[in-house]
């Protein structure tokens, strides 16, 4: 029998509707985990263990009500903390944030709660969600980084201290520790989930993510929250949570072997010899299983789109941190002050031109989506790097952020050096469903499961 702390959130969720596990027996068993292994981790930066203890007694006294469970019952989930979550901290590890305490929660924190979800804490970012690493620590390899921004989301993750968790991603900040960690990641197309009550770096590139150990539990976590937002504007267009949720756990069930579309160009370019060995052995071992393997043709606005990237979450980010750096410049770290500095230093011509080539970007991106079921990539140009300086190499995620197409990337195995590798798979803009199910079509033919040794 595994612990409660090993269940992944959809097999946890499952018990507690049969009565097999209780929440404060999870709870219980995760901080339990959480107390031995993070001393040494630096994964969070908030947890009140009475409050959460609390929390999970209500919802075992719910468990022999009548009262309707929510599909996330007694389930507890992480933070990133630049979630609003009212009453509680969110500092988004920074100095400038140490004291601040909002009176209200993010909508996805509310629909988590709603749903059922125990919220466990809030984990380490980078600060501000950017630039320089956080303390956070690699459980694979402590001389590697555990990537970033969501560095405490992807190791809590990884190391069991909780079934799932939350990040944001604006440039590569979910699947890049997800993928240096082991972990599934996941972010929703642009304007699938609200931000509302999130810190932001760009309002145009920011999205909401999750990490997670199977891509079942991504699902189940998109199926509560991809919600229309009267906060959020671009949530607008968005069915009802109804119709999404039957139409993603409906493609769950039992997915065709997909037709993918391989990129080479730029991913192989910058990729090292070994992970597009790997990659290519992975695509094999697909194709053997059903798949259709082509490769694809990445449009040449590609040669611009990294730096548009650079300069528009520059741009942003300086707008919102405006008013505080300019009081307290030096509260910030290195590497976002250069930043807020240079976007602060950007003229209207340039942030204008970078995001009109972005639309032409966006274009073209939907239309190589179109093509196929999915696109694949590696997840990354390299394993974890052996430098704690910085948290990774963002460019094979950055495009998906850019053109906010949805992306996921899965565990698929482990490099020469102990480190984990993993394959990105990029659906069509709002076709989840279907990216989410050849994923897990994906998951079951590799059948890799991973987890760090740190016991012990």
């Amino acid at each position: 029998m595994p612990q409660p702390f090993e269940l992944t959130a959809t097999e946890a969720a499952k018990k507690m509707r049969q009565r097999d596990l209780s929440p404060v027996e999870l709870v219980e068993s995760l901080i339990s985990r959480v107390d031995s292994l993070e001393p040494r981790l630096n994964a969070w930066v908030y947890l009140d263990r009475e409050a959460v203890l609390a929390d999970a007694r209500d919802k075992e006294a719910e468990l022999g009500s009548s009262t309707k469970l929510g599909p996330l019952h007694g389930v507890p989930i992480g933070l990133k903390d630049i979630y609003y979550t009212a009453g509680i901290p969110t500092t988004a590890c920074s100095k400038v944030y140490a004291d601040f305490v909002p009176d209200y929660d993010a909508t996805t924190v509310s629909l988590l709660k709603q749903a059922g979800a125990i919220m466990l804490g809030k984990t380490v970012t980078t600060e501000f969600a950017c630039m320089d690493p956080s303390p956070t620590i690699n459980p694979w390899n402590p001389a590697h980084t555990p990537g970033g921004s969501s560095s405490g989301s992807a190791v809590a993750v990884a190391t069991r201290m909780c079934p799932a968790a939350l990040g944001s991603q604006t440039v590569g900040s979910v699947l890049r520790p997800a993928s240096y960690n082991g972990v599934v990641g996941f972010k929703p197309t642009f304007g699938r989930v609200s931000r509302y009550g999130v810190i932001p770096v760009s309002w145009t590139l920011d999205h909401v993510g999750w990490m997670a150990r199977s891509v079942a539990d991504i699902a189940l976590l998109l199926t509560v929250m991809a919600v229309p937002d009267s906060h959020e504007p671009i949530t607008q267009r968005q069915p009802s949570s109804e119709f999404v949720s039957l139409n993603i756990m409906a493609g769950l069930e039992s997915p065709p072997a997909p037709r993918i579309g391989v990129i080479r160009r730029f991913f192989y370019d910058h990729a090292d010899r070994e992970t597009c060995e790997h990659t290519d052995g992975v695509l094999e071992q697909l194709a053997r299983a059903g798949a259709m393997v082509e490769d694809v043709t990445l449009p040449d606005s590609i040669d611009t789109a990294i730096e548009d990237q650079r300069v528009i979450m520059a741009v942003e980010g300086a707008a919102f941190h405006q008013a505080n750096f300019e009081r307290q410049p030096e509260d910030y770290q290195p590497g976002l002050r250069e930043m807020l500095r240079r976007g602060l230093a950007t003229d209207g011509p340039t942030y204008s031109r970078a995001l009109e080539r972005r639309q032409q970007f966006i274009a073209e991106m939907e239309s190589l989506a179109e093509q196929v079921d999915v696109l694949l990539t590696p997840s990354t140009p390299t394993p974890a790097l052996a430098d704690l300086t910085n948290t990774g190499n963002t460019m094979f995620q950055g495009p998906w952020t850019s053109c906010g197409l949805p992306a996921i990337t899965i565990p698929s195995g482990l490099a020469a050096s102990g480190l984990p590798f993993g394959i990105q798979l990029i659906g069509g803009s709002f076709a989840e469903a279907r990216l989410l199910g050849a994923a897990s079509w994906c998951e079951k033919v590799l059948d890799v499961h991973l987890s760090p040794s740190v016991d012990g």
